[in-house]
């Protein structure tokens, strides 16, 4: 269904974003690493509470809970499948970021999550998360790269993604119960959109 111009209403107790999806069909110019004392590791086999841990730190403040919301055994048939890969931003020897790539549609990669914890935003981590992320990706046979991002994510995702050589190509409204409403969130998460009962 494609909304008419102008306003239209969201329900009580929902949430809408808008989702921007962006592309890349080539390795684009590497980046330089910002400096930090940040590394990589990947994490072959996932544990559950390992990963809705760093997946709650690093995306509570934006809404992310398509994963929170999965029983165990969803997450793990995601989360360890082959063809996904899970990386871990480490600081202080800390997990501090999320990079989860899956490689399962042939030809192609998509950063399925990326992010860092609040602390270390505007630090450079994300960008030497997004080079690792890149060069991973562009390691493998692929023709495409793709990521989506909504507006309820950081305000400057969009531009740091364009920034990273992805073009956008599609936008899309999506609209969700309000995560803090039923207590898959806390309600103090994601103060920037306001709670409607």
């Amino acid at each position: 269904m494609i909304l008419p111009d102008g306003y239209s209403d969201i329900p009580t107790g929902k949430i809408a974003a808008v989702v921007t999806h962006l592309e890349m069909t080539a390795p684009p110019q590497r980046r330089n690493d910002p400096p930090g004392a940040w590394t990589l590791r990947e994490v072959d086999a996932p544990t559950l509470p390992w990963y809705r841990d760093l997946f709650r730190r690093v995306g509570e403040e934006w809404l992310w809970t398509s994963r929170v919301r999965l029983n165990d055994a969803e997450l793990a048939a995601i989360i360890q499948a082959p063809g996904i890969e899970i990386y871990a931003l480490v600081v202080d020897g800390r997990d501090e970021g999320l990079l989860e790539l899956d490689f399962r549609d042939p030809g192609q990669c998509e950063l399925v999550y990326f992010g860092v914890t609040t602390g270390l935003i505007g630090t450079g981590a994300a960008r030497f998360l997004m080079n690792r992320a890149l060069e991973h990706a562009w390691s493998r046979d692929v023709r495409r790269v793709w990521v989506h991002t909504c507006t309820l994510d950081h305000p400057s995702a969009v531009a740091f993604y364009q920034r990273s050589g992805f073009i956008p190509f599609r936008r899309q409204i999506e609209v969700a119960d309000d995560p803090r409403l039923d207590g898959t969130l806390s309600r103090t998460a994601a103060k920037h959109v306001p709670v409607i009962e």
